[in-house]
């Protein structure tokens, strides 16, 4: 009887030293609920609207067969698989694979319990989304289709990206988005419209917001800077400094009067820049391109003193008097009382627009940008001013002359080289000076 002990247990029982039989012990398996509940834990409570998750166990080209309880099957149509259109159920769903759907209807005219796969997924969709929009949070989805104004975008449900609203300017051709990711802010939130729309520019923007607050940050006043001209406008030139764009006014382009900005910057062009202001709230940018220059007016006033004699053309006259370019950029007022020793009712009766000759700083202030000239002092004599020395010599009657005409030609076109107007003619014009 020893060896029985070596034997393994029997199914039903064992046996002692003694050969005396014990059957097996029969336990009830204890259930955490009542048996009745037990059993009716396996049925599914079906209502339309409700959410119930299911077993797909039936593919078709059409529909989707789905096990949702004990002996319930639904039927899901082809249509109400996804929120995309015309796609291949095999694509969405797997055999064997564990869903989420919406009771449509208990019973169609079939006598089938429908389902639907797409508004369970719009159910919870909304539920996300709206707590993004709360939040101010972003989505991100696949764009699906290219539609009238806009994209469509997949976010759990169909949401719609404005064509104008896609990136910083308005894209023409949309086609290259399909099946890219992309992230947006939700602007339009409509549940009850089913009406999502997105916008991909105010997301760029803020991008761009911290990347232009970095850039002003680090942009300092009277710093000098090198650009090139990214459009030009009637009021000046904006210029691309590598990270956003500053103006030029069109008073800050040239130091002569500009009336076209055209004629000084073209689009482009490479230019050094001085930073005027950085408007941080409005972020905007002021620059200057004649900063950068040597003003004339000072160069001018350094070379140049009252009482010596310079040689001008007569840009235009008023009842006062007539201005008369004496340097590039510097013009100067002949008053009407300094035009003649005798008296002058109007100042086209001495002199024409376009005329040169010479006249006689009087007064010169540099702060005010203004010098006062006179004719009527020029013609009584004086010195020369600097650039003139050498030019010209006194004649027998102790006027200065011109010597070489292709010198002095040189000298003047420094002033006065304007297209379409023809050489200075002989010096003392109207009143030759004397030596003095």
């Amino acid at each position: 009887m020893s060896d029985l002990q070596t034997m393994p247990s029997p199914p039903m029982g064992t046996f002692d030293a003694q050969g005396n039989y014990t059957p097996r012990q029969v336990v009830e398996r204890d259930l955490s609920q009542p048996f009745a509940d037990a059993i009716s834990g396996t049925m599914v409570e079906l209502k339309e609207g409700k959410l119930v998750t299911g077993t797909v166990v039936r593919i078709t080209h059409d529909e989707v067969l789905v096990e949702i309880g004990y002996k319930t099957e639904g039927v899901i149509l082809s249509r109400e698989l996804s929120i995309r259109n015309d796609v291949d159920p095999n694509e969405i769903v797997k055999l064997g694979e564990k869903i989420e759907t919406l009771v449509l209807t208990l019973e169609d005219k079939e006598g089938r319990l429908l389902l639907s796969k797409k508004r369970a997924q719009y159910e919870r969709a909304w539920g996300d989304i709206e707590r993004i929009k709360e939040a101010d949070g972003v989505v991100e989805g696949t764009v699906i289709e290219v539609v009238k104004g806009g994209l469509i975008v997949d976010i759990g449900l169909r949401g719609f990206l404005p064509a104008s609203l896609v990136e910083l300017r308005r894209v023409r051709d949309l086609s290259p988005y399909i099946g890219q990711k992309i992230t947006a802010k939700i602007l339009e939130l409509d549940r009850h419209r089913n009406n999502v729309v997105l916008s991909r520019r105010t997301l760029l923007e803020q991008n761009q917001r911290g990347a232009r607050d970095e850039f002003l940050t680090g942009l300092k006043v009277g710093e000098v800077r090198k650009g090139r001209v990214s459009s030009v406008v009637a009021f000046g030139a904006f210029v691309d400094l590598g990270g956003m764009d500053g103006l030029i006014h069109v008073s800050e382009l040239s130091w002569k009067h500009v009336d076209n900005p055209t004629a000084v910057v073209a689009v482009g062009d490479e230019v050094t820049v001085k930073v005027l202001e950085v408007d941080m709230e409005r972020e905007r940018i002021s620059l200057s391109l004649k900063a950068t220059q040597q003003d004339p007016w000072q160069e001018f006033a350094t070379s140049h003193q009252v009482g010596q004699l310079v040689y001008g053309r007569v840009t235009k006259l008023a009842p006062f008097g007539a201005f008369v370019q004496v340097g590039d950029g510097i013009e100067g007022l002949v008053h009407i009382s300094e035009m003649s020793a005798h008296h002058v009712e109007a100042p086209e009766q001495v002199v024409t627009p376009g005329e040169e000759l010479w006249v006689k700083i009087v007064d010169l202030d540099l702060a005010r940008r203004r010098i006062s000239l006179s004719i009527r002092q020029a013609a009584e004599g004086g010195e020369l001013a600097e650039e003139y020395r050498g030019q010209f010599q006194v004649d027998e009657h102790g006027n200065w002359v011109g010597g070489d005409d292709s010198t002095r030609e040189a000298t003047w076109s420094e002033y006065f080289d304007q297209a379409g107007q023809q050489p200075a003619g002989e010096a003392g014009a109207a009143g030759e000076p004397t030596a003095g």
